[in-house]
């Protein structure tokens, strides 16, 4: 029954210790023993994954990949997520939704501490509890797949410092407030800027949307006109919306840095436009190896607790090779 009574009573005792202010109690003396169940075969086994959304071009990656693993392990994989970043409340009911039918579940949060307490009922029925491209980082989770933000901002920020040089102005749009990624981005590109003496002039959130980033662009723009050599950009849908309110004031002097790698971004850079690198992940790779990770762990295999993924500055000079390696892993 993919531990379904045993997680449902997980959940009751959740509910019940949230109730009596239990809550305080050791750890220990609130997880409930695992079941000795045998691992199911590997064609019955079933692995859920919730993203942060499914309606971006980066989320689609990390599907892409995550099915690649599922035909090649003969295994069954859901991909499900959000319909945007923000909907935290949503994918959260997504986790518990999924929790009733898999063996394994594989989350990358839009918000840690909400996803927290249904990951933390799997964990304590049983169910292996991976997270990846975003840490959720409780107890007993088996395993995170993902970059270390702060390192890869730190390398975009320190690419657009040594392009634009030491005595330029900098803004840094992060993405959703309180978003562990988003927290770790801004501050990899502070770090490179502090390091280089170079002044940022503000930091403030775009929602993770271009509509967003847009907005947030155009009051930098207002509050600090003729100021702004860089901007440091959470994702490439950010970099996209400030690149829309540059170009709509008329500015031009300006370099803006995305991060993910996503094609379109790759496609403006190559084009010429004011977006001139994205740091780029490897959300295909991410997918596939959180799926196998999961696997392993439901068969009884070990798996390393961190699974590193690499990152690359895409720029203008290595931008077309980029997407040759992207259309070849997808296929």
């Amino acid at each position: 029954m993919k531990k379904f009574f045993a997680l449902i009573l997980a959940l009751v005792m959740a509910l019940s210790l949230v109730a009596c202010g239990g809550g305080d109690k050791p750890a220990e003396e609130n997880k409930e023993t695992e079941t000795n169940e045998p691992a199911p075969a590997t064609e019955d086994i079933e692995v859920a994954v919730v993203l942060k959304t499914l309606a971006s071009e980066y989320w689609g990656y990390v599907k892409a990949g995550c099915d690649a693993a599922a035909a090649d392990l003969g295994v069954k994989v859901t991909v499900v997520g959000p319909g945007a970043e923000s909907e935290i409340e949503q994918q959260v009911a997504m986790i518990e939704q999924q929790l009733a039918s898999c063996d394994a579940i594989v989350c990358a949060p839009n918000d840690a501490g909400a996803a927290a307490a249904a990951l933390q009922a799997a964990i304590d029925a049983g169910i292996p509890v991976l997270s990846v491209d975003t840490n959720v980082g409780i107890d007993g989770q088996t395993s995170f797949v993902g970059t270390s933000n702060v390192d890869a901002a730190y390398e975009g920020g320190k690419w657009a410092i040594e392009t634009v040089g030491a005595d330029a102005k900098a803004v840094v749009i992060y993405g959703q407030e309180g978003d562990n990624t988003s927290n770790m981005r801004r501050e990899g590109y502070e770090k490179a800027c502090s390091e280089a003496g170079v002044e940022v002039l503000a930091a403030l959130s775009g929602n993770n949307t271009t509509d967003g980033a847009t907005k947030t662009m155009e009051d930098m723009l207002s509050s600090f006109p003729d100021q702004i050599d860089i901007v440091l950009c959470h994702n490439d849908d950010t970099a996209v919306g400030a690149m829309n309110a540059c170009k709509s004031a008329g500015v031009e002097d300006i370099t803006i840095v995305g991060f993910d790698g996503n094609a379109s971004a790759v496609d403006l850079i190559l084009a010429g436009e004011l977006v001139k690198a994205t740091v780029a992940q490897q959300p295909y790779e991410m997918g596939y190896q959180v799926v196998e990770a999961a696997v392993k762990a439901v068969k009884g295999e070990s798996v390393d607790e961190v699974i590193n993924a690499p990152v690359q500055v895409v720029t203008a000079e290595n931008g077309q090779a980029y997407l040759d390696n992207l259309a070849s892993m997808k296929g």
